[in-house]
């Protein structure tokens, strides 16, 4: 299907309830340890998290609080695209496996594509 896009799903296990880890991974001023392609720094202005880092000023808005472990978050680049990221945490024995889905967007190369995918395990 030449109109749908390449996709990893990338997971991490953690050795955390699934609650921790979700409020971890929620909290935009962690996004940096998680997310650290997104800016070194981030800062919380009218609901919303803005990182200036190597894409530029980018916001993120995260999916409403829930109980289902959904931390899905678009990021909206400077250009005004927005890339939506879909993000789970579900529980696994004691602790908690969070899957991430990275979608190869358009223009990005084989290689890069690559790097995000083994970048995406810092949770």
């Amino acid at each position: 299907m030449p109109d749908m896009l390449e996709v990893r799903n990338v997971s991490v296990s953690i050795q955390r309830s699934p609650s921790d880890v979700y409020a971890f991974a929620g909290n935009g001023a962690n996004l940096p340890r998680w997310a650290s392609g997104l800016g070194k720094e981030v800062r919380h202005v009218s609901g919303e998290w803005l990182a200036d880092g190597p894409l530029g000023l980018v916001r993120i808005r995260f999916a409403p609080p829930n109980d289902f472990g959904v931390l899905d978050h678009d990021v909206v680049l400077p250009s005004g695209a927005t890339v939506h990221n879909p993000m789970r945490v579900v529980p696994n024995g004691a602790g908690s496996t969070v899957i991430f889905t990275l979608l190869r967007l358009p223009g990005v190369p084989a290689q890069k594509f690559d790097q995000d995918a083994s970048g995406s395990r810092r949770i």
